[in-house]
């Protein structure tokens, strides 16, 4: 039996989410849960990693059960074992060809900014910032970055040279609630750090250090150094896989 979960973290504390040799990541300590629950060592696969500090409201993986467990069960059973800035949503079984990263069909990402620098929470949760934002020009280069792009710019330069870089992105909305901004990204895939890459541009856009045509040359150059900007990771939340 498939069993599909829906998990929200804080990611502030971990390495991310990859189980990884020298740092705690997510998956690890999920894996960990399940094996005291199944009495085995049990995998788990995500719909993709977060990095270090990211955090996730609707992030899902999946597992292989014997069925002896209800599905629904598992919520109470996980979360009884897991930390509490690891919470399961939900869990359910799912189609026997369900997988939880290749069955994707698009994400949404939410970046947080905040221009309130007294908020001692914010520096966990939301990126800072020391100005205000010019939404519109933002907004502007915004519409350079919708659609079926080669993201080379705006990639990590430790991605697999034989993995493609293109990838479509069908919304970006940006708005300002009181003294935060809030990036709102979707599409169906997104290349490591990309999304941090493309707020961080876009906020040098909002200060207007570069310009929309500047989105531009640097989309159309296709290369890892034309983009020096990487907005920080606290910032940044996966709010929903959808299938």
């Amino acid at each position: 039996m498939i069993i599909k979960c829906t998990v929200a973290y804080d990611g502030w504390a971990y390495a991310g989410w990859q189980k990884q040799e020298n740092a705690l990541g997510i998956q690890e300590i999920i894996e960990s849960a399940l094996e005291k629950i199944h009495k085995k060592p049990t995998s788990i696969v995500a719909s993709g990693r977060t990095d270090a500090k990211v955090h996730a409201l609707g992030q899902v993986f999946h597992f292989e059960s014997d069925g002896k467990i209800e599905p629904a069960s598992y919520v109470r059973a996980l979360n009884s074992l897991l930390p509490l800035d690891i919470r399961i949503q939900s869990a359910e079984k799912a189609e026997d060809d369900f997988h939880a990263r290749f069955s994707c069909r698009s994400k949404r990402y939410l970046y947080i900014a905040t221009k309130n620098q007294r908020d001692p929470f914010a520096c966990r949760t939301k990126g800072i910032l020391y100005q205000d934002l010019n939404i519109e020009k933002m907004i502007e280069a915004c519409h350079i970055l919708i659609g079926t792009h080669d993201f080379t710019t705006f990639s990590s330069s430790r991605i697999d040279p034989r993995k493609s870089r293109v990838k479509t992105i069908k919304m970006i909305s940006i708005e300002k609630r009181d003294q935060d901004y809030h990036f709102l990204f979707e599409g169906n895939g997104f290349l490591r750090y990309q999304v941090r890459m493309m707020t961080g541009t876009l906020i040098e856009v909002g200060k207007e250090t570069i310009t929309p045509q500047d989105v531009q040359k640097m989309l159309d150059l296709k290369d890892k150094e034309a983009c020096r900007y990487n907005a920080s990771p606290q910032g940044l939340y996966l709010m929903e896989v959808c299938y």
